[in-house]
């Protein structure tokens, strides 16, 4: 069982932050921190409250930056650390963002298999997930099943040259999304594990589908 970990508050990075607006949390990626995915909100649709969380552990050293969970980890057929992880998220959600009418979590790499774990966690609380680059942790959780009857929108993009996360692990996201969620996304010719324009594009055009879904309509 992995030790419980916290998402640090005070160091929360808000954009937009506005009353009864969707929030989008976003997740970085290994080695890196909360200013880092930060820096896409010009590239985010308008109309969203937008949090980028750090991860709660310090990477390694000599790597800079933080870690949601070990790297040596990434393997393991056991999710617990990564469970670990996405239960911070739920639990900063309970004490940060309890009033948000609806909520999307994006994430990179470590960040995305986190936002897609917090999903599995608490499928009724997450709207929307989109997944850079990442993969959906191995093994089953109590909640899958409610997650395959909810299906809820998946983003997954990932790059043709893509040598960071693992074939095997790739190959079992392209099995289990599909079947534990409303799933679309793109592969990108020539992509290593990192994000482009075009990817960016998509993601834009997911998250207004997203974000118009989840208004509530105006009483006329």
């Amino acid at each position: 069982m992995a030790d419980t970990v916290e998402i640090d508050r005070s160091a929360v990075r808000w954009a937009r932050r506005g009353e009864s607006l969707p929030l989008l949390v976003l997740l970085h990626g290994y080695g890196s921190d909360e200013r880092d995915l930060f820096s896409l909100v010009p590239f985010l649709p308008e109309g969203l409250t937008v949090a980028a969380l750090p991860a709660p552990l310090s990477a390694p050293w000599p790597m800079p930056g933080r870690s949601w969970y070990p790297i040596e980890e990434l393997e393991r057929r056991d999710p617990a650390s990564v469970t670990a992880a996405a239960d911070a998220v739920l639990r900063w959600l309970d004490a940060g963002a309890a009033d948000a009418p609806t909520i999307a979590l994006l994430g990179f790499s470590q960040g995305a298999s986190v936002a897609l774990q917090s999903l599995r966690r608490d499928p009724e609380r997450i709207a929307a997930v989109v997944n850079l680059s990442g993969y959906a942790a191995p093994g089953e959780l109590t909640e899958d099943p409610a997650l395959r009857l909810r299906r809820t929108p998946v983003f997954w993009g990932r790059g043709t040259n893509d040598d960071v996360i693992p074939p095997a692990l790739v190959a079992h996201t392209a099995q289990w999304l599909p079947d534990h969620s409303e799933l679309s996304g793109r592969v990108y010719q020539g992509l290593t594990h990192s994000v482009s324009e075009d990817e960016l594009a998509d993601v834009h055009r997911f998250l207004e589908r997203w974000r118009d879904g989840a208004r509530p309509q105006a009483e006329g």
